[in-house]
């Protein structure tokens, strides 16, 4: 097994980092905050008190960090000539395409492999290790990963070339926005209507109407699986997350000239319930404000 730096043991970090140690890998970590070092030296990892000394001797470098200035921060400032020139690395962040192939371009440049592998799943999935990673990058680089990913998740997928894992992870996250908003909405209006709402759900869940929004994340208490809305719209993905991701694709389509109404809309709703109070609840529970 490797030596394995990891970088960023928040609500996602933690358990993919645990994940990593249960898999029988070295894991060296860091992080900001001590509860997080705690819970992870907890866990089989061994802390470092700072990225340098984290990445010193690793055969790879795992992060997960919350937006692209710190992403790019750390690697040009802290892994980038400081971890071994063999070192692989893997950033499971979600960030802008254009940040994700500076720091690439900048990991090669100095002779690094790297590759951008955003995670689709949530909590429960990051310390289940059921998650989606969607990874851009060389196929060389790809195959490489492959089998570091594959401890913390259920699925691994090459999306293309660098930033294309951060591209496939904002036009997924876009869908789920605002589905999950029509999910609701749907349910809003089923129930003003007179339906019993499990036997829409009986028939729904079976029809056209069917997604993951409504099936494996069902918005209404007590209805389909288990979900956060079955505990007060607690844990799961949080609606400020879901704005991130959803600004991250709206400032794509910019770039890109694409026309995205429905996911403009999902954003605006969303910024809407944040700016409310409810950035710290699951995105679920945007139909309370329905």
């Amino acid at each position: 097994m490797s030596k394995i730096a990891f970088i960023g043991l928040g609500n996602m970090g933690g358990g993919m980092a645990a994940n990593l140690a249960k898999a029988g890998h070295e894991v060296r970590a860091f992080d900001l905050s001590a509860e997080a070092t705690t819970r992870a030296q907890g866990n089989g990892c061994a802390i470092f008190p700072t990225v340098r000394e984290a990445v010193q001797g690793a055969a790879a470098v795992v992060s997960m960090l919350p937006n692209g200035k710190i992403v790019e921060s750390v690697y040009t400032g802290e892994v980038i000539g400081h971890a071994p020139a063999a070192a692989l690395l893997l950033d499971c962040s979600t960030i802008d395409v254009a940040t994700a192939r500076k720091v690439e371009d900048a990991a090669r440049t100095s002779g690094y492999e790297m590759v951008d592998a955003p995670v689709s799943g949530g909590i429960a999935a990051a310390n289940g290790g059921t998650l989606t990673f969607m990874v851009g990058g060389s196929g060389a680089a790809f195959a490489k990963a492959e089998p570091i990913l594959a401890a913390m998740g259920k699925a691994v997928i090459h999306a293309g070339e660098p930033g294309a894992g951060q591209a496939a992870k904002i036009c997924n996250n876009m869908i789920l926005g605002a589905t999950m908003i029509a999910t609701c909405e749907s349910f809003a209006l089923a129930e003003k209507l007179g339906l019993d709402l499990q036997t829409f759900y009986d028939i729904s869940s079976k029809a056209s109407g069917q997604s993951w929004s409504m099936t494996s994340y069902c918005p209404v208490p007590g209805i389909g699986p288990s979900s956060p809305a079955d505990n007060g719209y607690q844990g799961g993905f949080a609606a400020a997350l879901m704005l991130k991701d959803l600004k991250l694709a709206m400032e794509a389509a910019q770039g890109a000239g694409a026309q995205v109404p429905m996911g403009a809309r999902a954003a605006e709703l969303y910024a809407a319930f944040t700016a409310a109070g409810g950035g710290g609840t699951d995105f679920s529970g945007i139909i309370k404000t329905l």
